[in-house]
């Protein structure tokens, strides 16, 4: 394999080809572009094949996801730091992907700039997230927030309570200012961390221990 330049070598990573150029175009002339993939499966394998430093990554994608990506990269003993770069602006999700061991989350709305600063943290070891989100979502990560016994978030605890009042995903969606799929994840989430399988279940648990109030 030849000598890189002095430049971190990139490696893209994102189902939708016009934003690949995009991403291209912004970043070819500071950093070394060395390989593209639009889906997590040939991520992973250029991932291993060219040992990217710092790896630019959609959170959703074909197959593997970005953060499925990341869990088998891990695995795998690939060093790469990763930044995703996403259009959902929930800080829940960049507290995941934090967890998880991505180095960057930036929205996809934000400045190319930001981009770029996100991979010079990450490349010197650092950890970028957007400024609108990054309060919320590190104090999500350390498990800062409501429900410290159970680690549940502010936004959780929302949730469980606006259940609890027998709403749907729609009503809380509303109501919270997210949309009902993004309800429908959180509450998805919840299940899994409580270890309940239904959506009675969540409720009852969270009502026995506290989390919300009894009416």
């Amino acid at each position: 394999m030849p000598a890189r330049k002095n430049k971190p070598a990139i490696l893209i990573a994102d189902d939708h080809h016009l934003f690949l150029e995009g991403i291209r175009g912004v970043l070819e002339g500071q950093f070394d572009i060395v390989g593209e993939a639009d889906n997590g499966e040939t991520l992973v394998e250029l991932a291993q094949e060219l040992k990217p430093d710092v790896i630019v990554s959609d959170l959703s994608m074909p197959g593997l996801s970005g953060l499925k990506a990341l869990g088998e990269l891990e695995r795998l003993g690939v060093k790469a730091k990763t930044v995703i770069v996403t259009m959902h602006e929930e800080p829940e999700f960049a507290a995941e992907a934090i967890i998880k061991g991505a180095a960057g989350y930036v929205l996809k709305s934000a400045a190319s700039s930001e981009l770029v600063m996100a991979i010079e943290e990450a490349f010197s070891g650092g950890v970028y997230i957007s400024p609108r989100l990054a309060r919320e979502a590190f104090e999500i990560a350390a498990g800062g927030g409501a429900a410290r016994e159970t680690n549940l978030s502010e936004r959780h605890c929302d949730i469980l309570r606006l259940l609890a009042q027998g709403l749907v995903a729609k009503e809380i969606g509303d109501r919270l200012n997210i949309s009902p799929r993004t309800v429908e994840y959180h509450k998805y989430k919840l299940m899994e961390k409580l270890g309940v399988k239904t959506t009675a279940e969540l409720v009852h648990f969270a009502t026995k221990q506290g989390l919300v109030d009894k009416e």
